[in-house]
């Protein structure tokens, strides 16, 4: 029997496992209780080496998501239930006490915020902030520490200067990549990413992106990378999964997802793209996202989908496998009945994406 590639092999382990992951906003307004239903049933995996992407409009649950996987929660959101597993982690996430947690944080799960300013302290040298995340964590001397995190910037082609800097006195562009080498320096087994370049102009996006994407390659991380912005993730990401109203409704290899969209949801996000030389209008996708204190029964994109049957409005449809490692939660897209395009006017613009 022929051996099995270790590598291979290595890149099937799952480094994350969230199984039936539910967190929601608990509040009480004037004796009445309000439930935001923020993530609702997620269950997915990340694979070692790997960069999964979360797309989805705004207030689709994907910020709330990555608190839930990072245990970075507070009231008034809740874990209602589902479990969150780490490979380099005994137990679910939630079963360990507080210590424990803050322990593997930037030493083990480390993470980049979406605006550097949430992060570096305005009144602090870029030095002392280093010290705050990682020195505990790298046990070593504070020499040697000093040391390495010139080193770790050298590596990453930041001068190390910065450090003695505050800052405000370092562009956004800068930050930013200072806010990646925090992530990286203590070499973690997972990062989580959310929306790394908001506000940035173009040509520093790249540069940040090339610089968290060569960071991952070299320290042999795994990362789940948030973003709205599509094409940041046909440029970074492998997997890629499809958020609406606090469900995952299309995951599946970048590539496949943008070649083959299955969910109504998906074909249009990229339909909407701009192309090179394409000057035509694009409609805009009917109606709003549905409030997550009343979602409406059955699949939640429904009111608002051009393939929408009569079983969508009375039953959720699962994540289910229609090819190789991609899954999509749409009737319409399992069964061998799909709607006719002259009989919905508004699915001639999906089919026409397909």
């Amino acid at each position: 029997m022929m051996a099995q590639n270790p590598r291979l092999a290595e890149a099937t382990l799952h480094v994350l496992e969230t199984r039936d992951l539910r967190a929601y906003y608990r509040m009480k307004y004037f004796g009445i209780d309000r439930e935001v239903r923020a993530v609702d049933g997620i269950s997915m995996h990340v694979r070692k080496h790997e960069i999964y992407g979360i797309a989805g409009e705004s207030s689709c649950g994907k910020t709330t998501f990555i608190k839930a996987i990072a245990a970075a929660i507070r009231p008034p959101l809740e874990i209602v239930a589902g479990k969150v597993d780490y490979s380099f982690i005994d137990r679910d996430l939630y079963a360990l006490p507080p210590a424990e947690r803050a322990a593997i944080r930037w030493r083990h799960l480390s993470y980049i915020l979406q605006g550097s300013m949430n992060v570096l302290n305005p009144v602090r040298r870029i030095h002392r902030t280093f010290e705050d995340f990682a020195f505990r964590h790298m046990h070593l001397g504070r020499a040697d520490f000093e040391r390495e995190v010139r080193r770790h910037l050298q590596r990453l082609r930041l001068p190390a200067e910065i450090l003695y800097s505050y800052p405000h006195e370092l562009s956004g562009g800068m930050r930013q990549r200072v806010c990646i080498a925090l992530a990286t320096l203590c070499r973690p087994e997972f990062i989580i990413a959310d929306e790394p370049t908001t506000a940035l102009d173009v040509v520093v996006q790249k540069d940040v992106l090339a610089m968290i994407r060569e960071s991952q390659r070299e320290f042999g991380s795994s990362m789940i990378f948030v973003t709205h912005d599509l094409t940041v993730h046909a440029n970074v990401t492998d997997r890629l999964g499809i958020m609406y109203a606090g469900r995952l409704v299309e995951e599946g290899r970048t590539a496949d997802v943008f070649a083959n969209p299955m969910h109504p949801y998906t074909a249009h996000l990229i339909a909407s793209l701009p192309r090179i030389g394409d000057i035509n209008a694009r409609d805009a996708l009917p109606g709003s996202p549905p409030n997550l204190a009343d979602p409406p029964r059955g699949c939640r994109f429904h009111p608002r989908c051009p393939l929408a049957m009569e079983i969508c409005r009375h039953e959720n449809p699962a994540l289910t496998a229609l090819g190789e490692d991609h899954r999509v939660a749409c009737f319409a897209a399992s069964s061998k009945v799909r709607p006719v395009a002259d009989e919905n006017p508004a699915g001639k613009e999906l089919e026409a994406a397909r």
